[in-house]
């Protein structure tokens, strides 16, 4: 291709300039967290043989179905570009890994062939965006970012181009941790169980940015585990994406496709959908039977005593592994709020002795169990940031480190920090609780569901 951008796997996008200048998020072998997820379709032959040939490879975060350690280590001659995250883990564990990392400078254009210059928007919560100029259009790289409060320059910078294509992660839910358990031992039917329309929010999303086309991206994963098998109802299929699409401004794409600017072409890329069956997961190194030794539950108790903001929220933690309890308690004079975590020894040691929590908790074997008054966000806002964001990626544990780290991110972006703010503590609260409100009185394909929804969004435009 002479000029133009592919799409495939899971969230890898391929650039081209006179040949391949750039791939993002290369997903190509192996499988994610802990071997729970695997990728829905095969990498056909061209497309990596294309990757092999890229210059610069863009990494986005550092969630294994990002940063695949088994698909990097097959690009080991190519310059790779990251994000200037507050902490630099992922920078420091690839220069450590003998690769040639470049820091992109945030919210500056950096030239990596005649047409084709990139833009780098790190945010406070790990993640990132890429917008990817090629000669005058614009690829808006979403990949698993939520505004964070960088959407309103991101919509400045869409405005600016005719041609712009929005990538991001979609679908009914199923790429967050999802394993909930009520205290008598009975799995809590996921929000994806609604199964709204996924073309509904993909529309509103596309017309929030202000893009012409919208392409399925970040979603293409299938759970193969046995203990995680049961997650499989609430996957995404390429034929959902377009449920319930409705967009005068902008246009539903396939998610692979190969899109020619020189010759003006689209064409849709078929690669083979994967069947799976169940696998051990004693084959990912995990027997639900064993249980841990006194040194090995002194490392939990290690790693979760050093970050401070849980001790602010939680009265104690509850690892259950191999049928035996080993609490860390937080406050011994109340034992009101908790969180029972159920898993598997070698994963469980190997996420936090690796500082990959997250990894954990979306491979969605691990059963949790909340206790106490958590709300709708459960994990969020006092566990899961603190634990797998801000610590575990930012290297911020101490209530002094986490005052460090916010204080940069507000630095970069004052105004955008605030938006974030308001997004995080006001804005999503709101949205999740309205949404559960909206499905216990309206049908999810009504026209007044959608009427609310449609609100929301405006409100949201508005606000942010």
């Amino acid at each position: 291709m002479e000029l133009g951008f592919e799409t495939i796997g899971n969230a890898t996008l391929i650039c081209h300039d006179d040949g391949p200048v750039l791939v993002t998020d290369p997903w190509t072998h192996g499988s994610a967290y802990f071997g729970s997820w695997t990728l829905s379709h095969e990498i056909p032959e061209q497309q990596r043989e294309i990757i092999q040939r890229c210059q610069y490879v863009w990494v986005s975060h550092g969630h294994p179905d990002h940063l695949s350690v088994e698909s990097m280590d097959k690009l080991r001659e190519q310059t790779i570009l990251v994000p200037n995250h507050f902490g630099g883990r992922v920078r420091d564990d690839l220069r450590e890994q003998g690769f040639n990392v470049h820091v992109l400078v945030d919210r500056v254009w950096t030239q990596l062939s005649p047409r084709i210059r990139v833009m780098c928007i790190p945010d406070m919560n790990q993640d990132a965006v890429l917008l990817v100029d090629i000669a005058g259009r614009l690829i808006v790289n979403l990949n698993d970012a939520g505004d964070r409060g960088w959407g309103r320059f991101v919509r400045s910078m869409v405005r600016r181009y005719d041609e712009s294509y929005l990538l991001a992660l979609s679908g009914y839910g199923d790429a967050d941790m999802i394993n909930y358990f009520t205290e008598d031992g009975q799995r809590i039917p996921p929000y994806a169980a609604a199964k709204t329309p996924v073309g509904r929010t993909i529309a509103r999303q596309a017309e929030f940015y202000g893009a012409r086309y919208f392409v399925p991206f970040s979603s293409m994963h299938k759970y193969q585990r046995a203990d995680s098998i049961w997650a499989s109802e609430y996957t995404t299929t390429l034929e959902d994406y377009a449920r319930g699409f409705e967009s005068e401004t902008c246009t539903l794409l396939p998610a692979f496709i190969r899109r020619d600017f020189a010759r003006e072409d689209m064409q849709l890329i078929r690669p083979k959908e994967r069947a799976l069956l169940p696998v051990d997961p004693k084959e990912f190194g995990d027997d639900w039977s064993a249980m841990l030794e006194r040194e090995e539950a002194q490392v939990l108790r290690e790693y979760f005593g050093a970050i401070e903001h849980l001790g602010s929220v939680l009265d104690y933690l509850r690892f259950r592994v191999g049928g035996q309890d080993h609490v860390i308690e937080f406050n011994q004079r109340r034992f009101r709020r908790g969180i029972t975590f159920e898993a598997p020894r070698n994963s469980l040691l190997t996420a936090v002795r690796y500082r990959v929590f997250d990894d954990l908790l979306i491979g969605n074997f691990m059963k949790t169990t909340l206790h106490g008054d958590f709300g709708e966000g459960r994990l969020y806002p006092d566990f899961s940031p603190y634990v797998a964001k801000y610590a575990d990626n930012g290297k911020a544990r101490s209530r002094n480190e986490l005052k460090s780290y916010f204080s940069e991110y507000r630095r970069r972006d004052p105004v955008g920090f605030l938006r974030g703010k308001v997004e995080a503590h006001c804005v999503r609260p709101l949205q999740t609780q309205s949404a559960e409100l909206l499905r216990t009185l309206l049908p999810s394909d009504s026209a007044a569901y959608r009427t609310a929804k449609e609100a929301f969004w405006k409100v949201r435009r508005v606000l942010l």
